[in-house]
């Protein structure tokens, strides 16, 4: 294989050197643990500075370079870039809010990949939000804030210098805040064993009496925080990206396979058709020019990272079914797209492709 050169930064998504990364990423998926070693060849190739302006130390790619970087990554390693994704989400939060002195203490680090940021903001938005009493909340204490509770799902959690999270105050008010891993109060938990991407490492963190002060606040206290600032979009085109990388993954398996095997062909080439509709439409959405509604784009790419992975499944045989290989994780990791930041019209949409109901 193929070695990154040294000190060599991908400046842009048609870059070689992203090839020979995503190879190297692809090596080392096999792992299916927290990827340390795949996060820090991201950071020396430049990886986290894609997604932050110069002003920042960032390289300020556009949405639709962000999005074609994001396919390649997922297709090479699902687990390592939805890290990224979280890793970013923290980010583009930190550096979207108007606290100047946190952005000059935590995004250098972040953009060289010095230090790991990550996100816990599941339950102001899909996660927990049926309950009557919100699961971390905040209360005022002078000029600060104490945050008491816990934020469900947070990946890499128990590995983070920082945490961005969300909490909700008596009057229903929200904000956000950059929280040290290792402040007083904060207790990262033993991350849960799911299904697939368990080596993402998503677990619960736990709060009790952790001071927030106005050097750490990034948002509010308002209502619907999630809406103030810059940050990832969830139900967005991140997930939608991720899932048509991972069917990317797929369906070059299936049509590798297909060049010894005819009776693959019709399959592999209506993927190829499928595929290549599905990433037209969503980098047109990225350039903001959609040419179908974003909840669209997210049904058809969770449709197509399920149908492919198991018919990639089904071109491997029994041999992939054997624990360790590749297309038996995809099955797994493709499901993952079912309760990842999934809004209720693409739930719907979902469960009535599964029934075999026409909506």
């Amino acid at each position: 294989m193929k070695s990154l050169e040294r000190n060599f930064v991908i400046s842009q998504p048609n870059d070689p050197q992203l090839d020979l990364l995503c190879e190297q990423l692809h090596q080392l998926s096999a792992q299916e643990a927290w990827p340390a070693q795949s996060l820090q060849a991201c950071g020396d190739a430049g990886v986290f500075r894609w997604f932050l302006s110069a002003e920042q130390g960032g390289m300020g790619w556009s949405d639709v370079d962000v999005v074609r970087g994001y396919l390649k990554l997922s297709a090479a390693c699902l687990t390592t870039t939805f890290v990224i994704t979280q890793r970013t989400g923290a980010c583009r939060r930190i550096a979207g809010s108007t606290n100047l002195l946190a952005q000059q203490r935590l995004l250098p680090d972040l953009a060289s990949g010095a230090s790991f940021a990550t996100v816990g903001i599941s339950h102001l938005t899909t996660s927990r939000r049926h309950l009557s009493k919100p699961v971390l909340s905040a209360s005022i204490d002078g000029d600060s804030f104490l945050l008491d509770g816990y934020s469900p799902w947070v990946t890499g959690g128990v590995h983070a210098d920082t945490l961005v999270v969300g909490a909700t105050l008596p009057d229903g008010r929200e904000l956000l805040a950059a929280v040290a891993g290792n402040a007083a109060g904060v207790s990262a938990e033993t991350p849960a064993s799911l299904v697939g991407l368990t080596g993402s490492a998503t677990g619960m963190v736990k709060f009790s009496q952790v001071r927030v002060t106005p050097a750490d606040l990034l948002a509010g206290p308002v209502e619907n925080v999630m809406k103030v600032g810059v940050g990832a979009k969830t139900g967005g085109l991140e997930t939608s990206t991720l899932a048509i990388g991972l069917a990317s993954a797929a369906a070059a398996y299936i049509r590798n396979e297909a060049t010894q095997r005819p009776d693959l062909s019709a399959p592999a080439e209506s993927f190829a058709q499928e595929l290549s509709d599905l990433q037209t439409d969503l980098l047109s959405a990225a350039a903001g020019k959609p040419l179908c509604s974003t909840e669209q784009l997210r049904s058809r790419a969770n449709s197509i990272a399920l149908r492919s992975t198991q018919a990639a499944l089904s071109a491997a045989k029994g041999a992939g079914y054997v624990t360790g290989h590749a297309v038996g994780r995809w099955c797994r990791e493709a499901l993952f797209f079912l309760v990842w930041s999934c809004p209720q019209p693409v739930q719907q949409a979902n469960l009535c492709e599964l029934a075999g109901i026409a909506e």
